[in-house]
């Protein structure tokens, strides 16, 4: 229960907080995959499996023959690759306030032209994007299936490396100008996007920050520095304008706005994260609630990679991994044969075609 210490302040412990978080992002009570879509700002996508996973345990009605329906696949929320709500797309793709919306005119400075690796001109690249989208009229392309379109239409070797960099290059910047989206898929494809009025940056990154301490909350003002790679005084900002709630936690100050949840329920047993999860991501991982300290480099990587977590009573316990109907886990502690019980169990009760769990240190 919320208190108040010796100032008046509203304080919260933290496995309220834990509660309250698991709840707002649907991990205690699932809930459509539209609502959490819209509500989660999308998952996170760089691997199809993780944003398929997160959404599995996080859906009331989750099919895989259906998760493309409605959503789409693209850059967004700290510059990666999520897949999020079709009708979210002004909100992410804002294009410059509009300015760029489907404009095929490169003449101007860019992150990418300006690098010493870049071989089209703004002639070329308006040639090869016009290329693209010819192509993708009326089919879904891959990446190498478009580099052969371009080849055969005179594409260099040089130009390619620009249009198609590993990071992104003349693709992404079509996508992020609104002429396309990634096919939301694990096989890396294309489709031409449907047609939306972007709105204005500043609407779309306050709707995103409402969305985020009424969603992921309770957050701290580093917790929101984290997930949208922003400045202290934009958060800062972004509260002054939001009608927030603050509490306190052990020296820390938490902002969260009413999600009309109640949070009745207990901290599940055990849950399989997915990679990337947004649990983790929504909060400044040097000070998450669930993840110690000594065990973050076995999650967070150096490598740029979140592995999948295992949840055991609201603390990472270990990571899993599944593969032809072996289940792995590696183990952050000792665990107890009824916490084996119930991770097999739960195991169970999530995969159909689990054959066997293992457990190493």
């Amino acid at each position: 229960m919320k208190g108040r210490d010796k100032r008046g302040k509203t304080i919260m412990t933290i496995e309220e907080l834990k509660l309250r978080q698991l709840t707002n992002q649907h991990l205690i009570t699932p809930a459509d995959k539209m609502t959490v879509l819209h509500e989660l700002c999308g998952v996170q996508a760089q691997f199809m499996a993780n944003a398929m996973h997160a959404l599995k345990i996080r859906c009331s009605d989750f099919r895989e023959d259906t998760v493309r329906d409605g959503a789409v696949k693209n850059w967004t929320v700290r510059g990666t690759v999520h897949v999020f709500a079709e009708d979210d797309l002004p909100l992410f793709i804002h294009c410059r306030d509009g300015r760029d919306y489907r404009r095929n005119d490169w003449h101007g400075a860019s992150f990418w032209n300006q690098r010493d690796t870049w071989s089209l001109t703004p002639e070329r690249q308006a040639y090869f994007v016009n290329v693209i989208l010819d192509a993708l009229k009326g089919a879904e392309l891959t990446r190498e299936e478009l580099k052969n379109v371009c080849r055969q239409n005179g594409m260099t070797e040089p130009e390619e490396n620009s249009m198609f960099d590993q990071w992104g290059g003349g693709i992404r910047e079509m996508c992020e100008r609104g002429f396309m989206n990634y096919v939301v898929q694990e096989k890396k494809a294309f489709c031409l996007s449907p047609a939306f009025t972007p709105i204005p940056e500043r609407e779309a990154k306050l709707e995103m920050a409402r969305r985020y301490f009424t969603h992921m909350g309770p957050s701290t003002v580093h917790d929101a520095m984290y997930y949208f790679h922003a400045t202290a005084a934009q958060v800062r900002d972004w509260l002054s304008h939001l009608p927030v709630s603050a509490t306190e936690c052990e020296g820390r100050t938490y902002y969260y706005i009413d999600s009309h949840q109640t949070y009745g329920e207990e901290i599940p047993q055990c849950l399989f994260l997915a990679g990337f999860d947004q649990l983790l991501l929504a909060h400044e991982k040097r000070e998450s609630l669930f993840l110690s300290p000594e065990n973050m480099r076995s999650i967070f990587n150096l490598a740029g990679i979140v592995m999948p977590a295992l949840l055991l009573n609201g603390e990472v316990a270990g990571r899993w991994k599944k593969k032809d109907g072996r289940l792995t886990v590696t183990m952050f502690k000792s665990f107890t044969k009824r916490e084996k019980s119930v991770i097999s169990d739960h195991a169970g009760s999530l995969w159909s075609d689990v054959a066997s769990v293992s457990f190493e240190e």
